[in-house]
């Protein structure tokens, strides 16, 4: 399993939530502000199984628009050791 963190600006945020939970994706938002883009922004926690991944990037690449330095957001993939809904 593996923890996709996006952060996206906040003009993205509506198109690629809706793309990625119309896949059966489950996301969290984050309202963060930071370095990365230096206003407003928003960071998604996107949990995935190891062969999703490739596929939840691709809908938030289709889903966000470059900016000046066309850079459409910033995305690390973590992976997760373990998992629990409690």
């Amino acid at each position: 399993m593996k923890l996709i963190i996006a952060i996206l600006k906040d003009d993205d945020v509506e198109n690629a939530v809706q793309s990625l939970t119309s896949e059966s994706f489950r996301v969290t938002r984050v309202a963060s502000t930071g370095g990365f883009f230096r206003k407003g922004s928003t960071t998604l926690l996107i949990g995935v199984d190891d062969d999703h991944v490739d596929a939840a990037i691709a809908l938030l690449r289709a889903n966000t628009t470059p900016g000046a330095d066309q850079k459409r957001a910033t995305v690390f993939v973590v992976p997760v050791s373990r998992f629990e809904q409690v």
